[in-house]
């Protein structure tokens, strides 16, 4: 349920009042005139999402961390916060974003993290941003503070619009202020690494999930299997024992193997380097090996699969609505293939319906998540 507040005090007293303040009257003024907004925080993911073109709000200003309760384990923070100072501050309390959000540059915000949606090796056992989001404050085209959820579960009532503006790329307008669930830093890990196949690293990946292992992120890779185990120092030792004797896995050195998953969030390992286009296919784990020309990159326990490739962009799509799942092209696009998987034609009349709710002259990042919205 959403509550619309036109007092500044609403979200707190600070001295970002001021910022406050100054994106409302540009925002007013923008929906007056009809000037389009291009909303940007670090701009570390302006490769992501379709073009966007209009006058540039800048949501940096309007930064800090609200409130932060370790035992709670909530954090609260404003939309331009950098996103490395949010880290920093749960991980002086041993606590983390679970999700592990890349920031692919040093600029990354907590709004971006957001918007974006993206999650980094860690999602397929802690769960997506969407998951986390706890509660949210949105501005809307005419200048009103959305309040949508709150700082506990139980307090989500109603249809939940602030997990649904994870992902959303702006369009529904800028997310002022994001409550977000965090969890206690695991008390032991354990990276180990072994040679294997695909079809094999398939098989094995989908038999770990159905077993009591302390798994917490996989990646194969040029027949190269990595499992990262996460939890508590007994369970972590007694899988890793496990993984030597059953699958001749050596173990990797702690800061070798957190470089490791760094570069995997950060897609700075040099499987991300080229100039073919990256297809990004969330599919079933148990989704069959698919056969494209270049190189594939393979992570949460099968269900993501990275693909440096120039295969036809109607044959990747095909192959993953297949087995029910979908291929976004991440990175490289070429002229006049859309980024996103496009939506049938009921979805895309509840997008366009939701947008114009918040959003009635579609002032905000228009057509980066969907061209034409």
């Amino acid at each position: 349920m959403s509550t619309p507040d036109s007092s500044v005090a609403a979200i707190a007293a600070s001295p970002d009042q001021a910022a406050l303040h100054a994106l409302r009257e540009q925002v007013r003024a923008a929906h007056a005139d009809r000037v389009r907004l291009r909303l940007r925080g670090g701009d570390t993911k302006a490769f992501y999402g379709e073009a966007c073109t209009g006058e540039v709000l800048d949501l940096r200003p309007y930064a800090g961390i609200v409130s932060y309760e370790p035992t709670e384990l909530v954090v609260t923070a404003r939309c331009g916060t950098p996103l490395v100072e949010l880290e920093q501050a749960l991980a002086a309390q041993s606590q983390c974003l679970a999700f592990e959000p890349p920031h692919f540059g040093p600029g990354a915000t907590v709004g971006g993290m957001v918007a974006a949606g993206l999650s980094g090796p860690g999602r397929a056992s802690a769960g997506a941003v969407r998951d986390f989001v706890l509660g949210a404050v949105l501005m809307s085209a005419t200048g009103e503070l959305l309040h949508f959820g709150g700082q506990v579960m139980k307090n989500v009532a109603g249809y939940d619009v602030s997990r649904l503006l994870a992902g959303s790329m702006g369009v529904l307008g800028p997310v002022l202020q994001v409550s977000i669930k965090v969890l206690p830093l695991p008390a032991a890990q354990s990276t180990l690494v072994m040679r294997s196949g695909l079809r094999e690293a398939l098989a094995t990946m989908n038999a770990w999930a159905g077993q009591p292992l302390p798994v917490s992120a996989t990646c194969w890779a040029d027949g190269r299997l990595m499992v990262r185990l996460s939890g508590a120092q007994a369970a972590v030792q007694a899988a890793s024992q496990r993984f030597v004797q059953d699958h001749a896995a050596q173990p990797l050195d702690r800061d070798e193997a957190d470089q490791t998953w760094r570069a995997l969030r950060e897609q700075t390992d040099a499987f991300f380097d080229g100039d073919a286009p990256l297809w990004r296919l969330s599919v079933p784990s148990t989704a069959p090996i698919f056969e494209f020309p270049g190189r594939q990159l393979v992570e949460w326990g099968g269900a993501l699969r990275w693909f440096r490739t120039d295969a036809e962009a109607a044959l990747v799509r095909q192959a993953a609505a297949t087995v029910g799942g979908s291929a976004t092209l991440f990175r490289g696009a070429p002229q006049g293939v859309a980024v996103f998987e496009p939506l049938a034609a009921p979805l895309l009349a509840l997008h366009r319906r939701i947008k114009r709710e918040f959003d009635p002259h579609g002032i905000f990042n228009p057509g980066r998540l969907v061209p034409g919205l």
